[in-house]
């Protein structure tokens, strides 16, 4: 009798392991699975759009884009999001709609540790592709299916390039940086400091301001203190851009810097108009919108199978003040 009671306890052992076995190898190979099919709902596929800056000019946009596509292709859409900064509640979302098991998720990268462990276990874990829109991740730190957006890089590239094109081979440039590691942020600053290095009179200064008006403000102006001569102004985080500007034209005439930023702020293209930036990249947040919609839906029925995991680019334009006005 004893010795049965062992034997039974040592099965259920042995299938309990074969359980956990398996839900681990299909976590970590989920890259290799093809999407599941969906079992006769008339609904349509449930998507999500996530993103950490609702009600913005910019992510009105994304979700006006992703909204049509979705109604062309009989898809359910919801649109999540928090405000600014407020990263717990962007995560409780994403989890949420993890927990809920919709079909796909898109969502605004952030590259912490927390949004990683979501996406690469718990969201893997329920088959569910994760799709980056506007500010990728790391691919091999998430597993994001895909990402939508602008070339990052690129941009930073023709900030430069126009920058060098404006003030000539010579002069002081602040990079004003937030503290926020993002992958884009990263990537914009690289392509900026690659056009610049190319020229021996050019002296890059990078300068982390911090992520509120009250510190981009005390940044600027210790920088200006202790760089009295200095040429042209780029807010890499467009969310710096309106502080650097009030704080620059309180020291000394607009008009004797070059100033360059990039769109994702609904303060930037007044800015443009009232030509106190000299120019700034335009990117395309309905398409984004648009393209990631389409991108899931024919990801879920194999018609895009498998995506191309470096990405899908929109647009991008340099818009300059003479072109806004």
């Amino acid at each position: 009798m004893k010795k049965g009671f062992i034997v039974l306890i040592i099965a259920c052992c042995v299938v309990l392991f074969g359980f956990t076995l398996s839900s681990f190898i299909r976590i970590f190979q989920y890259d290799l699975s093809v999407p599941r099919e969906m079992q006769g709902q008339s609904t349509g596929y449930r998507i999500v759009l996530i993103t950490r800056e609702m009600d913005t000019p910019f992510w009105n946009k994304v979700e006006q884009g992703a909204a049509e596509a979705a109604s062309r292709y009989g898809a359910e859409l919801a649109v999540w999001g928090s405000y600014g900064t407020n990263q717990e509640d962007f995560l409780r979302n994403m989890e949420i709609a993890i927990a809920s098991k919709v079909d796909g998720i898109i969502i605004q990268g952030m590259d912490t540790d927390e949004f990683n462990h979501l996406a690469t276990v718990k969201a893997a874990a329920n088959g569910i592709p994760i799709f980056t829109i506007a500010n990728d991740v790391s691919f091999k730190n998430s597993l994001r299916r895909t990402y939508i957006g602008s070339d990052h890089y690129k941009a930073g590239r023709m900030i430069g390039e126009q920058l060098v094109k404006d003030m000539g081979p010579k002069g002081n440039v602040v990079l004003l940086v937030s503290d926020r590691k993002e992958d884009y942020l990263t990537k914009r600053s690289e392509g900026i400091l690659d056009v610049l290095k190319r020229y021996p009179g050019i002296r890059p200064i990078v300068a982390a301001a911090g992520n509120t008006r009250e510190k981009v403000i005390s940044r600027t102006n210790d920088i200006m203190n202790k760089v009295p001569d200095i040429d042209a102004f780029v807010a890499v985080w467009a969310g710096h851009a309106s502080a650097m500007v009030q704080e620059i034209s309180k020291r000394a005439h607009l008009g004797q810097f070059y100033v360059y930023s990039f769109d994702d702020n609904s303060e930037i293209t007044a800015l443009l108009h009232e030509k106190k930036m000299n120019a700034i990249i335009e990117q395309s947040p309905v398409e984004m919108g648009e393209l990631s919609v389409k991108l899931m839906v024919q990801w879920l029925t194999r018609e895009a199978f498998p995506l191309d995991y470096e990405g899908y680019y929109t647009d991008i334009r340099l818009l300059k003040a003479d072109d806004a006005a």
